[in-house]
C-alpha cells in the first residue's frame, strides 16, 4: 500500500499517492521536499479523536504561526464536543500571543492550567493513542497505541493538571502571586542543587538573563559572594519554607 510504504520511506512522491490519503490528511506536502508527501499520522489521530485530548507543552510561548494553524482546528473540534485540557507552563502567562490563543479557546470550552516545569511534550488521545517527541529531531513524534502506555501517559498527564494552576485570562493579571513565587522557588531549588543559569532557564523555559536577575536579587537580600555560598545560604535561610515575596 503507498501508506505503508510511506510510512516506511518516510515519504513519497505526490504522483504516486491516491488522493484519499490527502483527502483524510494522512498525508501532507513536505515542506523540505517540494512535490513529495509525508505520512501525518498526527492529524489523523485529531480527526479520530471522540472524547477528549490532553496535551502538555514544555517551554515558553508557542510560536506564532504554530498557534495560527492550531486555533481552527481546536475551535472546531470544541465545538463538535471533543474536550481539551492543555499544560503549559507559568511563563506563557508574560506572552500576549499564546495569552489571546489561550483566551480564544477557552471562550470556547477548552481548559488550560500552567505549571513551573512540564517535563515533556505529550499528546493523548481518548485512552487508546498517545503521541510523545522523536528523540530530538524537530516536528517528528513516536505514535503510540499500546493500552497500557497510553494509560500510563493519561495518568501522568492527569496528576499533573491536578498541581497546575488554571489559566483565566479574562480575570487573571499576567503576574499572579502565584506564578511569581513558583518559578522563584524552583530557581531556588535548582541553584542549592548547583545548577548554572542556563540549565535553570532552559528547564523553566525562561531566558537565562531572567534567570540571572531572579538569582542577583536574592544574593544581595541574603549578602552572599559567591554561587557556593548562596547555595548554602538558601538551604538554611528558610526561603525555601515558604513563598519568596517578589
Amino acid at each position: 500500500m503507498a501508506y505503508r510504504r510511506a510510512l516506511t520511506d518516510g515519504s513519497l512522491p505526490a504522483a504516486e499517492a491516491p488522493g484519499c490519503l490527502s483527502a483524510l490528511r494522512l498525508m501532507v506536502a513536505d515542506r523540505d521536499a517540494p512535490g513529495r508527501l509525508v505520512p501525518k499520522a498526527l492529524e489523523a489521530g485529531v480527526a479520530g479523536c471522540r472524547e477528549e485530548v490532553r496535551t502538555a507543552h514544555p517551554g515558553g510561548g508557542r510560536p506564532v504561526h504554530v498557534l495560527e494553524q492550531s486555533l481552527p482546528r481546536d475551535v472546531r473540534d470544541l465545538r463538535r464536543g471533543i474536550r481539551q485540557r492543555t499544560i503549559y507552563q507559568h511563563t506563557v502567562r508574560s506572552g500576549l500571543t499564546t495569552l489571546a490563543y489561550i483566551e480564544r479557546v477557552t471562550t470556547e470550552g477548552a481548559e488550560v492550567r500552567t505549571l513551573a516545569e512540564v517535563a515533556g511534550r505529550i499528546i493523548v488521545f481518548d485512552g487508546d493513542l498517545a503521541f510523545v517527541p522523536f528523540s530530538d529531531e524537530p516536528h517528528r513524534a513516536l505514535r503510540i497505541q499500546h493500552p497500557a502506555l497510553v494509560r500510563f501517559l493519561a495518568r501522568h498527564f492527569d496528576e499533573a493538571w491536578a498541581r497546575a494552576v488554571p489559566v483565566r485570562p479574562e480575570r487573571v493579571p499576567l503576574r499572579t502571586p502565584v506564578v511569581t513565587s513558583d518559578p522563584q522557588r524552583t530557581i531556588l531549588q535548582a541553584v542549592v542543587g548547583g545548577e548554572t543559569d542556563e540549565s535553570i532557564a532552559r528547564r523553566l523555559g525562561m531566558s537565562r538573563r531572567s534567570v540571572a536577575e531572579h538569582v542577583r536579587r536574592i544574593s544581595e537580600r541574603l549578602g552572599s559572594n559567591s554561587r557556593a555560598q548562596l547555595g548554602c545560604l538558601i538551604a538554611t535561610s528558610g526561603l525555601l519554607s515558604g513563598l519568596l515575596e517578589a
